[in-house]
């Protein structure tokens, strides 16, 4: 797998595919926060995207290009939102990341769109939902936007997707990869804070109540095994801080 992008879904799929699937362009240097609205950033990434396209076209490879299956995307769901749509997205990062999509589909190359939640793993950056969350928690004040929910998906989960789907030589479609279990940033935030031993001040911004759950009819059509197992269900949250967060070190006797 070539891949392009040395950041963290670059440095998650390089430890787990060093030499597996080399007719496979793996662009993984894109926007990474859903909050961004820099023109230049989108630029960016749309000329990686062109040039990546290129590549393809010209080595004939097949493309692997993350988009969004968060709010940005698919908003608020009634529902479980199905990669088919219809789709209106509600905030600039999304239209962004639909408008790639279109061009990655339309540009004549074999290609896969796997649509991510919310990512958390080893290599994230300080900006990325849970490093964020974890530095205001330590700092003792989180600001939380009343409502608001984020689908965290581990990264083992994402990996195992990606190997799963490449395996089976799916292509030319889109896919939504998630956990389908989105939680509510309070409840992360109280899972975080007791973990790291300390209490902390929360702010409340009044905002539209925000649950965005993606359908993973189509992901475990393709990839049975997906998101089956000790790592999902009620318990997924707890599980997955316990992984990536140091627990607080008990009280000296």
């Amino acid at each position: 797998m070539h891949i392009i992008g040395r950041g963290f879904l670059a440095s998650n799929l390089a430890d787990a595919y060093p030499d597996a699937h080399p007719e496979v362009v793996c662009l993984a240097a894109g926007v990474s926060s859903t909050w961004v609205t820099d023109p230049t950033e989108f630029d960016r990434e749309a000329n990686t995207v062109y040039d990546a396209l290129r590549l393809c076209r010209d080595e004939k490879r097949k493309l692997l290009f993350f988009s969004t299956a968060s709010y940005a995307m698919y908003g608020n769901t009634e529902r479980p939102a199905a990669e088919s749509g219809p789709l209106c997205p509600p905030s600039v990062y999304g239209r962004h990341k639909l408008a790639l999509e279109s061009c990655v589909r339309t540009a004549g190359v074999e290609h896969l769109i796997l649509r991510l939640s919310h990512v958390v793993g080893p290599y994230q950056r300080e900006h990325q939902f849970l490093p964020s969350i974890v530095r205001q928690v330590k700092d003792g004040a989180v600001t939380i936007h009343q409502g608001a929910h984020r689908d965290l998906l581990d990264a083992r989960e994402l990996v195992g997707a990606v190997g799963g789907l490449l395996d089976a030589g799916v292509g030319d479609t889109v896919v939504n990869v998630a956990s389908g279990l989105p939680q509510p940033v309070e409840r992360i935030v109280d899972g975080v804070a007791r973990r790291l031993g300390v209490e902390v001040e929360r702010t409340y911004l009044p905002d539209r109540y925000s649950r965005t759950e993606a359908s993973l009819d189509h992901v475990r059509s393709l990839v049975p095994e997906f998101g089956v197992g000790a790592r999902t269900g009620p318990g997924y949250l707890d599980g997955l801080l316990d992984l990536y967060l140091e627990p607080a070190a008990p009280d000296p006797v």
